[in-house]
């Protein structure tokens, strides 16, 4: 196979910039051959906008059965996520899920299962993961250039979205609809970069949500979980859709120094001695090891969903390596799943989860959800500039 032809589930926000990107030409090697969703306005849209060239289906079973493609790129609601994967990779299709991998780690499990067991390629749209900024700072931790971690914080409050934006889809911000709010939604990104760079799990977590804090919605808008490693580092996680301006600092500090991602700038207070080694040897009462401040080069710039597509289609037409791997959706996921249990039990949440108590919780969430479906407006608005 030369060429990959490519459909897609879902015409709303992302998968419609998906779309006119593959069928415009910019993923080397795809052709955009088919979409389905169940929409009138949607498939009018993509009648106008590709008109015969591209199959159009209302039905996934449909369109999963008789649509002539080699993969999938799934662009739903959240909880479909993991479904339609399965089914797809029933089908013989590759998949490429947007995030976050599913609601819950419960059945996003089951999707990994079935991506292994088909032998297809399966990729997550973690787009972030293009960005050399944070290469660069995975490559610093990796290679021991930091030492060992101690503390990891991250504050990104920069989500800031309007009443106006939740009220664009009947499924945005409910339990029922999207299975969460902030964390779900906003910051997979974030989580996934947070274990990515560093190789870290948290061991246990302790949250606090602000449900509805900021907005007239049912879920969360603003979180502070503060999680345990492993190794005896720390973190915290500071997220909210309410802060106006808002902040993106990524901190970690380790044995060797600190490194600080804010501002699409990298700085290395870099340690010219173990901070471990100088406490040992230091005699001086007052005093700390010598520091010198370094602004990292970056070179190259973040490729964002382009470059998550055009992995995912290199690696099925000539095996490449892949960038974020399907299956390591569920990391970001399980984090996510233990902020919400400890915010719901105001209690410690040990990782991995209980997760037969997760879903037994957000199943009573879902049950006293607001969401009807019936009277669900949906309007697909521009994505430019969003992750």
């Amino acid at each position: 196979m030369n060429q990959m032809k490519i459909g897609i589930i879902g015409m709303g926000n992302m998968g419609s910039s998906h779309a006119k990107n593959i069928f415009d030409g910019h993923v080397k090697g795809a052709i955009l051959a088919a979409i389905c969703d169940e929409r009138p306005d949607r498939l009018q849209w993509a009648e106008d906008m590709f008109g015969d060239q591209v199959q159009r289906f209302t039905s996934y079973d449909d369109f999963l059965s008789n649509a002539d493609i080699d993969g999938v790129i799934i662009a739903t609601p959240h909880y479909d996520h993991p479904l339609l994967a399965i089914k797809a990779f029933e089908s013989g299709l590759h998949v490429l899920s947007e995030k976050p991998a599913g609601v819950y780690t419960k059945n996003v499990r089951q999707m990994n299962e079935a991506a292994e067991k088909s032998g297809k390629v399966f990729s997550m749209m973690f787009n972030q993961r293009t960005n050399p900024l944070y290469q660069k700072v995975r490559e610093l931790i990796s290679s021991g250039e930091l030492g060992e971690i101690k503390r990891t914080n991250w504050i990104i409050t920069n989500w800031y979205r309007s009443q106006s934006y939740y009220d664009s889809g009947g499924w945005r911000a409910t339990w029922a609809g999207e299975g969460g709010g902030v964390m779900i939604n906003q910051s997979p990104h974030q989580l996934d970069l947070w274990q990515w760079t560093t190789g870290l799990m948290p061991k246990r977590v302790r949250a606090f949500s602000g449900f509805g804090k900021y907005h007239d919605i049912e879920v969360e808008d603003d979180v502070t979980a503060y999680v345990e490693y492993e190794n005896g580092a720390t973190g915290v996680f500071i997220t909210s859709t309410g802060e106006a301006p808002g902040t993106n600092r990524f901190e970690i500090a380790g044995d060797r120094g600190k490194l600080v991602v804010e501002d699409n700038k990298l700085t290395f207070s870099r340690l010219r001695q173990s901070e471990r080694e100088f406490n040992r040897t230091y005699k001086g009462g007052f005093g700390e090891p010598e520091c010198w401040e370094i602004d990292i080069p970056i070179h190259g710039k973040a490729t964002d969903h382009l470059g998550i597509m055009n992995n995912w289609v290199d690696a099925v037409l000539n095996g490449a390596e892949l960038l974020a791997p399907g299956a390591e959706g569920i990391k970001s996921l399980a984090i996510s799943n233990a902020v919400y249990l400890s915010s719901w039990t105001d209690d410690w949440v040990d990782m991995p989860i209980n997760e037969d108590l997760f879903y037994e919780k957000l199943q009573e969430k879902i049950q006293q959800s607001n969401f009807n479906e019936a009277s669900a407006k949906n309007l697909t608005l521009d994505v430019s500039g969003t992750h």
